[in-house]
């Protein structure tokens, strides 16, 4: 799947609650390492969510952080690396959604 088939729908959640795309983006430039031209880049290039995660410059290590449930499966538990990765992202922007503070969202170690 394309990350940037999946990226409005981030968007759109977060907006339908009140937050803004500049948020969403800065979830995925602090989660993965990238800067604002580099998540551009990545929209228009067509990346899958593998591709994506896979060349992200330097995925925040306070990643591991992030615990909880999305879809009905802790993220913690998550065995599957590429999936742990997408799943982690989910939970920030459900995060975002529900009005979580983003200093709370943005994990320090």
């Amino acid at each position: 799947m394309r990350f940037a088939s999946v990226y409005p729908h981030y968007v759109a959640k977060a907006e339908r609650k009140g937050r803004s795309k500049d948020e969403v983006d800065r979830i995925i430039c602090w989660l993965t390492g990238l800067d604002a031209e580099g998540l551009q880049a990545r929209l228009e290039s067509g990346a899958d969510f593998e591709t994506f995660f896979a060349t992200a410059p330097a995925l925040n290590p306070a990643r591991e952080l992030i615990r909880g449930v999305v879809c009905g499966v802790r993220v913690e538990e998550l065995e599957d690396p590429l999936m742990q990765e997408i799943r982690y992202l989910d939970k920030l922007v459900d995060e975002l959604a529900r009005g979580k503070a983003m200093e709370k969202i943005l994990r320090r170690p």
